[in-house]
């Protein structure tokens, strides 16, 4: 990488710190606004473009591409280190350089487009989830302040329900919020069934996604999230490091001749992490 140009991005939202390096030296380090980025790109010879895998780093890998670059993503953690001086764009687009040239950095994938799609479908799921169980314990913490309470589950949710819209012990008033809660709810379980089901038909249309749900464990949510996350896995030369990748491997602490084994390392994205351990606890349950 050294012999050729090598252009480090410091990503934002409408103002980008693009720094050039020709051999050792940069040549270049300036601030570039969205259209003129694209006209930056544009006007390159084929380089190395490298840029921090963090918001909207995808997006522009795949602009980049489509222009004859090479792009190259690098954890935003791992650039940390290399900046020298003040916490300015400047600095930050060097140092985005610096990291892309050590010899042992590991970069991570660019997502297609298609990825990216079911990757957002995960994301509007879990949202739906996390607002269906806030709004059964907020019916149930309401409710228990009239002396109703249930037990727990779906099942003592939906007796509760019951149990609120025919006492005697409400006000019609609470029994109408109660019932436009239960509808607000149907309408979550409606949403997060569509896109599970939509997550079924490219489970059927993907190989790897096909191959992925044959091993124990492994259903329509944690397939199509690991290959939406990792592509075909080319990027790990053996199974383990997918698992150090996820944090599920333990945390070593060693030093001379003493070493520790900790618990696991909880490094990396924890939504596929908690699907994974689901996943598992369904296999053992």
């Amino acid at each position: 990488m050294n012999n050729h140009t090598v252009i480090g991005v410091d990503l934002a939202k409408t103002v980008f710190q693009v720094a050039v390096q020709h051999g050792q030296k940069i040549t270049s380090n300036k601030k570039l606004n969205r259209s003129k980025l694209v006209e930056f790109m544009t006007q390159q010879l084929p380089s190395v473009v490298v840029m921090e895998a963090c918001y909207t780093a995808h997006y522009w890998a795949r602009v980049c591409e489509a222009l004859g670059h090479t792009v190259r993503l690098i954890p935003a953690q791992h650039v940390k280190p290399f900046t020298r001086g003040n916490k300015t764009d400047a600095n930050d687009a060097i140092a985005i350089i610096e990291a892309a040239q050590r010899p042992n950095m590991i970069d991570v994938p660019v997502k297609t487009q298609h990825q990216q799609d079911i990757q957002s479908l995960h994301r509007i799921r879990e949202r739906l989830v996390c607002n269906r169980t806030g709004l059964m314990n907020q019916v149930r913490g309401l409710l228990a302040e009239y002396g109703l309470i249930s037990a727990k589950g779906n099942k003592g949710f939906v007796a509760l329900i019951e149990l609120a819209l025919n006492t005697d012990e409400l006000s019609p008033l609470i029994k109408d919020e109660v019932q436009r809660s239960l509808d607000e709810l149907q309408l979550l379980r409606d949403r997060t069934e569509a896109i599970e089901a939509t997550l079924r038909e490219y489970l059927k249309s993907d190989p790897h996604c096909q191959i992925i749900s044959t091993i124990p464990g492994i259903g329509v949510i944690n397939a199509t999230a690991l290959v939406c996350k990792f592509g075909n896995g080319s990027q790990f030369s053996k199974a383990r490091s997918l698992a150090v990748n996820l944090g599920l491997t333990p945390k070593l602490s060693a030093s001379g001749l003493r070493s520790q084994m900790q618990g696991i390392s909880k490094r990396g994205d924890p939504y596929l992490r908690k699907q994974l351990i689901h996943g598992a606890r369904a296999l053992l349950g």
